[in-house]
């Protein structure tokens, strides 16, 4: 009775977003919503859409049904994750974009983040932070309950001596919000994505990536790692793409509090 229950109130749950008629009405909400915000100008909203389909492109996702992805330039000078939707007319709509942290090669087991499209599915079951310090007194992950999306093992270049590759686990996740929020907008991490917590909330309470736990709830499965008040879109999206843009400097509309990289 109480796994009916449960999967009675996740359906719901999933039901209340259906007022959307499109994706890209999340774009106001993402203004609304996420505190740590990016003010990208037109012409790079769409520059980076022809980064994230030619990106699709190179990973045989040409042909995607319309969906949201998840977008990051791991270039030192920009530092960014983006939210697009894809039209059913084919086109990359933006959704809302944010700073963050990728890899910052130079100390032991710390990695380049890997470039290419990443599958976020079942396979690789997601979890969500337990809050605790590390030795050091910082929580990693974030604040308890933030969701920790799991890309799987994936492999990277390796950052400390002689270099080459070898496989790490691709994670994005918040990260400590009292000394390493601040911080991010730069290279900081081990080679995993670290997002600022509202973004992290935002893609956890609208499914942003959520295609393949819709498609389990649908079956039936019970998944705990999913939140009771979530309001999934049916266009709930699974893949992360990494890339890595030509700047040179950082553009004015990358700058946080956070230095420009050197």
């Amino acid at each position: 009775m109480k796994r009916f229950i449960l999967a009675a109130t996740l359906l719901a749950c999933a039901a209340t977003a259906q007022g959307f008629e499109s994706g890209a009405e999340l774009a106001a909400v993402y203004a609304k919503e996420v505190e740590r915000r990016l003010q990208v100008p037109e012409a790079e909203r769409l520059r980076y859409a022809g980064l994230l389909a030619n990106a699709l492109a190179a990973a045989s996702h040409a042909a995607l049904a319309p969906q949201f992805f998840l977008l990051v330039d791991r270039n030192p000078y920009v530092q960014a994750a983006m939210i697009y939707w894809k039209s059913a007319a084919g086109e990359y709509l933006f959704i809302g974009a944010s700073p963050v942290s990728t890899g910052k090669p130079g100390e032991y087991e710390h990695f380049e983040t890997p470039l290419g499209v990443f599958d976020h599915s079942l396979a690789n079951p997601d979890f969500r932070a337990e809050g605790t310090t590390n030795v050091e007194g910082l929580r990693g992950l974030g604040e308890r309950g933030a969701r920790v999306y799991d890309f799987g093992w994936q492999t990277a270049k390796r950052g400390w001596g002689e270099g080459g590759e070898s496989a790490m686990r691709l994670l994005v996740h918040s990260t400590d919000p009292a000394l390493l929020e601040k911080r991010i907008g730069r290279p900081q991490s081990k080679g995993c994505v670290r997002i600022p917590a509202g973004m992290n909330e935002f893609i956890d309470r609208y499914g942003i990536l959520d295609a393949d736990y819709e498609r389990a709830l649908a079956q039936g499965k019970l998944l705990w790692v999913l939140r009771t008040d979530r309001q999934p879109t049916p266009w709930s999206g699974r893949y992360l793409a990494i890339i890595e843009s030509d700047a040179l400097e950082r553009p004015d509309w990358a700058r946080t509090e956070a230095p420009a990289a050197p």
